[in-house]
C-alpha cells in the first residue's frame, strides 16, 4: 500500500511540475511575443524584464495597481500594453515573471 501511495504522489507531481513549466513556457512566450519589445531593453522608461529593483516601486503599489495601469496604460505604454487578447490572469503572470530575478 505504501509503494502504491508514494507511486501515486510521484505521479501527481511529476505531472504538476510538468505543466507548471507548461505554465511557464506560456508565459515567456507571452512575453517574447508582447512585452519584450520595451521591457526587453528599457524602452519610454519601461523597467526591464527580471530588474528586481526596478520593478520594486511598482510592486509595491499592488498587483490590482498595476494590473490598472496596464489595462488603462500608463505613460508610454498603451492602454492593454502590447497583448490585445491577454487575460487578467495572464497580465499577473507576465508582471511577476518580468518583476521577478532571471531564472
Amino acid at each position: 500500500m505504501k509503494t502504491l501511495m508514494r507511486s501515486a504522489a510521484i505521479f501527481l507531481f511529476g505531472s504538476l511540475a510538468g505543466s507548471g513549466l507548461a505554465v511557464a513556457d506560456a508565459v515567456e512566450d507571452k512575453y517574447n511575443q508582447y512585452c519584450h519589445i520595451c521591457h526587453a531593453t528599457g524602452v519610454a522608461n519601461a523597467p526591464k524584464v527580471h530588474d528586481v529593483e526596478a520593478w520594486k516601486p511598482r510592486m509595491d503599489k499592488g498587483m490590482d495597481a498595476l494590473l490598472n495601469s496596464v489595462k488603462n496604460g500608463l505613460n508610454a505604454m498603451p492602454p492593454g500594453g502590447m497583448c490585445p487578447d491577454c487575460s487578467d490572469d495572464e497580465y499577473k503572470a507576465l508582471i511577476k515573471f518580468m518583476s521577478s530575478p532571471k531564472p
